[in-house]
């Protein structure tokens, strides 16, 4: 596997790639280490959840609405303003705000809550953040454009999902299996490539085998050998895949012919 040192970054990947081909790491760990080797060339831009999609409190809320706003998101950490929306006075963690709730002094003012709040710029780079929030212990930072002003945030959970995948929790939406398979006009599908095989099989009446795989995309790009490049194609039984969307880190989507429909 070694002979012939890699001496770019490329040619680190297709390495890597042929390893897996041959059977000497799964899929999964495939995907991983190319994750682990693309966060450098990414900045917090690139994976940021932008201003519009932030769920921000204003610290002048009353308590009992500010308690309702924490409960119905779900998340854990949550930025609180001021007056204005890019006066970042602090992190509320909703622990702490619990902890205000069975306290016999009361809860007091959110203000006093608050922890400090890290301020990053967006041309960061995402391994320079992964290891400053492991030193740190943060886990959420808020983005500062070129103007200073609030150009969104970014959490832990944002890097490592460059790495290992889409981490969802209990408080995420599940995928509906009728967004993952869509129907076109010529007769074909676009199937993402995250859908479990179970889904796929009830929904084409197949009998793919998931011990081993669980999406069909995992399927597929075991079936071809390698990580699949947009337009690859592979017939499995009556089952026409080409490869729609796909980069250097895993399959997205799939077009999906049916034989005899």
């Amino acid at each position: 596997m070694l002979s012939g040192e890699p001496s770019t970054r490329e040619d680190l990947v297709e390495l890597l790639r042929d390893a897996q081909a041959d059977g000497l790491i799964a899929a999964d760990t495939l995907r991983m280490m190319e994750g682990a080797i693309a966060v450098s060339d990414l900045t917090v831009g690139d994976v940021m959840i932008p201003r519009s999609q932030m769920v921000a409190l204003s610290s002048a809320l009353p308590h009992a609405e500010l308690l309702r706003q924490v409960v119905e998101s779900g998340h854990s950490r949550f930025p609180v303003h001021g007056e204005d929306r890019d006066e970042i006075l602090g992190i509320l963690l909703a622990k702490d705000l619990l902890r205000g709730e069975v306290s016999e002094h009361g809860h007091g003012h959110v203000r006093e809550l608050l922890r400090p709040a890290v301020l990053i710029p967006e041309s960061k780079k995402l391994n320079v953040l992964l290891r400053e929030f492991r030193q740190s212990r943060n886990h959420m930072a808020i983005v500062i454009d070129e103007y200073g002003g609030v150009a969104g945030l970014v959490t832990i959970e944002d890097v490592l999902e460059q790495i290992v995948g889409d981490i969802d929790d209990e408080h995420d939406e599940a995928e509906d299996v009728t967004t993952l398979i869509a129907a076109q006009a010529d007769g074909q599908y676009v199937v993402d490539a995250l859908t479990p095989i179970g889904d796929f099989n009830e929904r084409f009446g197949a009998d793919f085998d998931d011990d081993e795989y669980d999406t069909i995309g995992g399927l597929v790009t075991a079936a071809i050998g390698h990580l699949p490049e947009a337009g690859e194609e592979l017939t499995l039984g009556r089952f026409g895949f080409r490869v729609a969307r796909a980069d250097a880190r895993r399959l997205h989507a799939l077009h999906v012919s049916v034989h005899g429909e």
